[in-house]
């Protein structure tokens, strides 16, 4: 695809940042996208993700990072015109502490500047850039943000968690799908019950008769999972991981690592990133009793 300019043609082959190609997916944006766009740029955007993104829009780097950290914002959409030289270190240290988070560059007019900007957004790290001077640009962009698509930790752990059930009935397949798929706001029990339209006391009671560990261990591992992938973003703090997952505070979020695991926060941050926590889900809650779960029926 060519931007219709040789320089800048020049500038992205470059430096590693990517054209968007249809049909090709990022991260899930489960919460909004946090913009620094022209104010043109912002009522375009809004428009072509009507029903499928939320953004904030915000007028400093500060204000993204604010964003992320304070109010889950899941994608981070940066236009090429608001880029200045004094931007540069800020966005390198955004991308930097927040690895999960996507950051896209969007272009939709070309300056003389742009072939700069392209350069520094390149070695800022933001590896994907949206071309929106046509209408496929825009498409791109919906496609893009879409809440459709699935992380590649989703997907890793729902292909896992498969292959281990695949002798399993469907509906333990979906009670283990859904433990790392409900909303944050799932907490108790009692919620994933009315998740599944169960009752709770009929379906602890299926666990218990077969000796398989408690609703309650199963989703606070889950949860747990959850937490240590959002741990990977080092600008993330606790609280924020516990904001992030409905913890009602930093503490009670430690209090669970503790209790769960026998270390401190600090310690759960260095030993485990996501996938390492989903593998002592497995090997814990999981893999030991694959030949009771064969014949588990979990919802009543």
């Amino acid at each position: 695809m060519s931007f219709g300019s040789a320089a800048l043609d020049r500038a992205i082959v470059a430096r590693p940042i990517v054209l968007w190609r249809p049909m090709r997916t990022i991260r899930c944006v489960n919460g909004p996208v946090s913009t620094i766009l022209t104010p043109a740029e912002r009522h375009r955007v809004d428009a072509a993700g009507q029903g499928l993104y939320r953004t904030l829009h915000r007028d400093s780097i500060v204000d993204v990072v604010r964003d992320v950290r304070e109010n889950r914002a899941a994608a981070i959409l940066v236009s090429v015109a608001r880029i200045e030289p004094a931007d540069a270190s800020h966005v390198a240290s955004v991308v930097r502490q927040f690895p999960g988070v996507p950051a896209v560059a969007l272009l939709t007019e070309l300056q003389r500047e742009t072939p700069h900007a392209v350069l520094s957004l390149g070695r800022c790290g933001v590896k994907l850039l949206i071309d929106a001077r046509s209408p496929d640009g825009w498409r791109s962009l919906r496609q893009a943000l879409s809440t459709s698509a699935q992380t590649d930790f989703g997907r890793t752990i729902i292909t896992r968690l498969t292959a281990d059930l695949a002798d399993a009935r469907e509906a333990t397949v979906t009670f283990f799908t859904t433990l790392f798929t409900i909303p944050t706001s799932v907490t108790t029990v009692r919620a994933l019950c009315a998740v599944l339209h169960t009752r709770a006391n009929a379906f602890a009671t299926r666990f218990h008769r077969l000796g398989l560990p408690s609703p309650r261990r199963y989703l606070t591992a889950a949860r747990l999972t959850r937490a240590a992938h959002l741990f990977e973003n080092p600008g993330l703090s606790i609280a924020n991981v516990a904001n992030a997952l409905d913890y009602s505070s930093p503490q009670s979020l430690g209090r669970t690592i503790r209790t769960t695991l026998a270390m401190t926060p600090t310690a759960f941050r260095q030993a485990y990133d996501g996938l390492r926590m989903f593998d002592h889900f497995r090997e814990e809650l999981l893999l030991p009793y694959r030949q009771r779960l064969r014949r588990f029926d979990p919802v009543p």
